[in-house]
């Protein structure tokens, strides 16, 4: 950092001059190690247009501060317009005029940093809120579907026996597709709860061809809510879309297991 010091005299312990255009000289100063330059004004003399000089002169130098005890309106908006500060109404010598300018550099960093610490603090503090909110919302809308799986695996071993069960599917590949391909169509409720289901039927010894049919059909063919559908998208279209899927359901899962076979072999 380079600061511009307008002196009446080439060394630090000389005093601030009052006016920037008219001084003497100009020492540029890095204030940490506080080596300096002293510069004469070659328009110090109060020739026309010094405070314009002036100006010039510490843009070619790049300055990024001035202090000064007087600096002109349009001196400071030419020194603004090229990212130089003014600090005016600077008094005492050029050293203390430093001093104090360190100072206040330092007050300033440390409120911007503890204003940046409480700005990320609450951000994040905000961003916690927010994040719990989602997962207690998201928690909600589970939990009925969490509620209705585990009445569901109560009630499919409760009241569907295994001699039922296995006397519609016999381990014959076709038959388990079919039949699982009608047991998926005609329940409904979450997709989620076929997945139950389907791992009570292939603990109970049913194949997974039928339970891979099951759950395709489940999430593609509806029979329960055909009436909803031929309302809203006509009959025709109702009965073709759930032919056409129940078809495609058995040609998924015969390939989806015959390809779990050869991966798995």
């Amino acid at each position: 950092m380079r600061i511009a010091v307008s002196a009446d005299s080439p060394d630090l312990k000389g005093k601030v001059e009052r006016r920037f255009g008219l001084s003497a000289y100009y020492l540029i100063v890095d204030p940490f190690t506080m080596a300096f330059e002293a510069i004469a004004n070659p328009a110090g003399q109060g020739q026309a247009g010094a405070g314009i000089q002036a100006v010039i002169l510490l843009i070619n130098k790049k300055v990024d501060a001035v202090l000064t005890g007087y600096c002109s309106p349009t001196a400071m908006k030419y020194l603004s317009q090229n990212d130089i500060s003014v600090h005016s109404d600077i008094s005492g010598t050029v050293a203390e005029a430093l001093a104090e300018f360190k100072t206040s550099m330092s007050s300033v960093a440390s409120s911007e940093l503890l204003s940046n610490s409480q700005k990320n603090s609450e951000r994040l503090k905000n961003r916690i809120r927010m994040g719990l909110k989602q997962t207690f919302k998201q928690m909600m809308g589970i939990m009925p579907i969490l509620l209705s799986v585990v009445l569901l695996m109560g009630l499919f071993e409760a009241f569907v026996p295994i001699q039922m069960l296995l006397a519609y599917f016999s381990q014959s590949v076709f038959q388990d597709i079919f039949w699982g391909n009608i047991l998926g169509s005609v329940l409904t409720t979450n997709p989620v709860n076929s997945y139950v289901i389907g791992q009570t039927l292939l603990e109970k010894g049913v194949s997974l061809y039928a339970v891979t049919a099951l759950i395709s059909a489940w999430v593609t063919v509806g029979v329960v809510q055909l009436p909803v559908e031929i309302d809203a998208l006509g009959c025709r279209f109702a009965l073709v879309r759930n032919g056409l899927f129940f078809i495609v359901s058995m040609v998924i899962a015969l390939l989806t297991v015959g390809a779990y076979g050869l991966i798995v072999n």
